[in-house]
């Protein structure tokens, strides 16, 4: 059931209670725990967190932590399945659900007791309606035509027959119009459920619970930020829908700058200031050289086409234009000289537009801590994300220091998630050149086709679902860049790449066409189930987003020459 009072259905009643917060292995997911985190801090309310990976996990930490709790917040994940089926509760247990992932489940959707979703409702979500897939079956009428065949003895036999005859000619309408309500249910839930997509970030809706309460602080509102910003950075939402949130965002940006201009101590060492702003889509351009920055962007590799001789002359013609000297460019950000940093983005800006990006500027949030430390939302996206799924250390730590990175008192650990961001940037653009220099990009008639074989460099990066997902997003990008051939520039993308090495299994995701007006709505999480089943392919769907899967490599033909027949 939709929750639609979020401060009294769920804040007040969990406040008293000691509450099991099992949270999702995304940015969004950790910026939403750390609102929920600080609220629960302020309200001294009890809580376990637990980090869950995927389904498997999830069921896994739901049993060890059943008996001591009543009460189980999760966020980013839940929500597309059917909970109560899956994990078998008993009848006290109660889930609050605050998760992106569309479709909801209807089974959650029209359960008024134990599942909670905090979802915001404007959302385009298009539940089907309750008398369209849930029936009560009309046993007691079932019952009530063959109990009249008890009295036979009473009846004279002619008016019997005729009797029989219209209650047999009942139960077939009966049956017939229940055949035709199932076929026509199948049908509802197959146009619900085909494609999965995503709504609004769970930082922001826990941010406006905060602010329901007047608990509302400036580094909740920078973790909404930067919820809304994951999102967009890695793909899950659409542009428009990007847009709108930014406005929404703004707004309580504006208010809290209001609320600092009589705070005396909004100059003093350790203040904070948010801003927004239009700035250039250049990654970590701030942390890293300019030069550096346009050749490892999605955006300007892929528009110069850098992984050719041609994009190379392009990009030094480009700087050329600009009028920055390439030992400028090549060196530290904050050692560029003070009188070039000051209109770089003007200048910048003016430069693309000639070389045909004219959407190099994009609307974003910056955050000052003191007066020295400034990022970008997206920069805090990008370490976040390598610090979550870093492969130095294993999983559980990982995402300690990734929630640590998220907290302005720990720059140490937010430079530290920058550098591996880089060098995760870095491997991405060196394995897109390669992938389209060695045409390992085929098109499988519906759908193009990338495999990454073991032994790549920086191979074991890409096991994990975020990092493949971005080298998902920016290969495709390039590929439509590079390619003449019109047709495969409307095709979605499959890439695998190794998982386990010893258990020979590989990792599968599926993105759809690359287009600024795609609706990113994916229908492979329903392709990949229907193939499996199909050919009996050993497959794990245990990731919370249905369209990244594991394989075991020796199925992997089969199992894609059933995806080509179903999708064809």
């Amino acid at each position: 059931m939709f929750v639609t009072d979020i401060r009294k259905e769920f804040y007040e009643v969990v406040a008293n209670q000691r509450v099991a917060l099992l949270v999702a292995p995304d940015v969004d997911a950790l910026c939403a725990c750390k609102i929920l985190q600080a609220l629960f801090h302020c309200d001294q309310v009890q809580y376990t967190l637990v980090p869950v990976t995927g389904w498997q996990d999830l069921g896994t930490a739901f049993l060890e932590h059943k008996e001591q709790f009543q009460y189980f917040v999760l966020i980013n994940c839940g929500a597309n399945v059917d909970l109560l089926e899956m994990l078998q509760p008993d009848d006290d247990s109660v889930f609050y659900i605050c998760d992106t992932h569309r479709p909801v489940d209807v089974v959650n959707v029209y359960n008024d007791t134990q599942i909670k979703l905090l979802i915001k409702q404007d959302d385009d979500l298009g539940v089907p309606s309750y008398d369209d897939i849930f029936r009560d079956d009309d046993g007691d009428e079932e019952g009530g035509d063959s109990g009249n065949e008890s009295d036979e003895g009473s009846e004279p036999s002619g008016k019997r027959r005729r009797f029989d005859e219209g209650a047999v000619e009942r139960r077939i309408e009966r049956q017939r119009a229940k055949r035709e309500w199932e076929a026509r249910r199948r049908e509802i839930l197959f146009d619900y459920e085909q494609y999965e997509y995503h709504g609004t970030s769970a930082a922001m809706m826990l941010f406006e619970l905060a602010w329901m309460l007047t608990k509302d602080t400036k580094d909740m509102l920078w973790w909404a930020i930067i919820g809304l910003t994951d999102q967009l950075v890695h793909d899950k939402i659409t542009r428009m829908k990007y847009i709108t949130d930014v406005g929404t965002m703004q707004r309580h940006v504006s208010r809290h700058s209001h609320r600092n201009e009589d705070d005396e101590n909004s100059l003093s060492i350790d203040c904070m200031r948010i801003s927004f702003e239009y700035d250039l889509r250049l990654t970590l351009y701030q942390h890293w050289s300019l030069y550096e920055s346009i050749c490892n962007s999605c955006y300007t590799s892929s528009s110069f086409k850098l992984w050719t001789l041609n994009g190379q002359k392009k990009l030094q013609e480009f700087l050329a234009d600009m009028g920055l000297p390439l030992k400028q460019v090549r060196q530290k950000f904050n050692s560029m000289d003070m009188s070039i940093k000051e209109n770089l983005r003007d200048v910048i800006e003016e430069s693309s537009n000639k070389y045909g990006m004219k959407d190099i500027r994009i609307q974003t949030f910056g955050v000052h801590f003191g007066f020295k430390n400034r990022f970008l939302a997206s920069d805090m996206v990008h370490a976040t994300a390598a610090l979550l799924e870093s492969t130095e250390k294993e999983d559980s730590d990982n995402f300690i220091k990734a929630l640590d990175a998220l907290s302005r008192s720990n720059l140490e650990r937010l430079n530290s998630g920058i550098e591996l961001a880089k060098k995760k940037l870095v491997a991405v653009q060196q394995t897109v050149a390669s992938c389209i220099c060695t045409n390992l990009i085929l098109s499988q008639g519906p759908f193009l086709y990338c495999h990454l074989m073991e032994g790549t460099p920086d191979v074991k990066l890409f096991s994990k679902p975020m990092a493949l997902t971005l080298l998902c997003k920016y290969l495709l990008k390039a590929f439509v860049c590079s390619t003449r051939n019109k047709r495969c520039k409307m095709l979605p993308l499959i890439m695998a790449a190794p998982k386990d090495v010893e258990k020979g299994t590989v990792i599968v995701a599926g993105i759809p066409p690359e287009s600024e007006t795609s609706d990113k709505k994916n229908f492979f999480g329903r392709a990949f189930e229907k193939a499996a089943e199909s050919t009996n392919s050993r497959t794990l769907h245990d990731h919370f987003d249905t369209s990244i899967i594991e394989l075991k490599s020796e199925d992997r033909s089969k199992f894609l020459d059933a995806l080509i027949t179903l999708l064809s």
